[in-house]
């Protein structure tokens, strides 16, 4: 078995944690959406712009990575 040198071996645990931090970015806005839209009682409003922030992180997060793996 061929052991990767170390560069390889940290852009690799860099692009394993893409996938799990674009969905926690989407979950997390829309969890804070969807818990202030119930205490606030703004259903959906709170839901989508927090959806929408939470998905613009997500993307952010991937942009950032992508361009230090470069």
């Amino acid at each position: 078995m061929a052991i990767l040198p170390p560069d390889q071996m940290r852009t690799l645990g860099q692009l394993s944690t893409l996938g799990l931090s674009f969905v926690l970015a989407i979950v997390i806005g829309t969890a804070v959406g969807w818990w202030l839209d119930d205490t606030l009682g703004t259903s959906p409003i709170c839901f989508f712009i927090f959806f929408f922030l939470g998905l613009a992180a997500a993307v952010l997060n991937v942009y950032r990575t992508m361009s230090r793996i470069k």
